[in-house]
């Protein structure tokens, strides 16, 4: 804006060059965090929980944005409940060092929420060394457990009808 107009003689390719390193070196301290998503059931075992719970974990970690989504098909939907319950379950193991962005809610036949990592949180954690919380136990019952001890009671309750009807 100088008045007479300054002119500089410059080579151009040198220009652009720089320019482009420039640029290069400004998309290398930028990071891309992106939304990475979890899947849950609510007749959800222990151990698939527990697997699932740790990626999300790992996400979380990574500065990644996480949505939780739990799928109902068929009956689950007249039980919402279980699936909040579900979801409760997972902010209880990673809610400390997470913030939840969106609320769970129901959309059609899919309940989700979005976590996005609590910066803060995580650094405390890392400078004090700690690990991520151990997945509570007992919360979540396996399936096939209820299952097995259903078909028992059947069997005794068959065995005793069966002697009381021969004497």
């Amino acid at each position: 804006m100088a008045n007479p107009p300054v002119c500089r003689i410059m080579d151009y390719g040198k220009f652009r060059y720089e320019e482009a390193q420039k640029a290069k070196e400004s998309r290398k301290k930028s990071t891309n965090v992106s939304v990475k998503e979890v899947k849950f059931r609510p007749k959800i075992g222990r151990g698939d929980f527990d697997v699932k719970v740790r990626k999300l974990d790992q996400f979380i970690h990574e500065g990644h944005k996480v949505k939780v989504t739990l799928q109902f098909r068929g009956r689950e939907m007249a039980h919402p409940e279980l699936g909040t319950k579900i979801l409760d379950q997972v902010l209880g193991v990673v809610g400390e060092y997470v913030k939840v962005e969106t609320q769970a809610r129901l959309e059609g036949r899919n309940m989700s929420m979005v976590l996005s990592p609590d910066r803060k949180a995580l650094d405390l954690r890392k400078a004090a060394g700690l690990a991520p919380p151990p997945v509570p136990e007992g919360e979540l019952s396996d399936d096939r457990d209820e299952h097995e001890d259903d078909d028992e009671l059947d069997g005794v309750v068959a065995a005793d009808v069966t002697e009381q009807a021969t004497p």
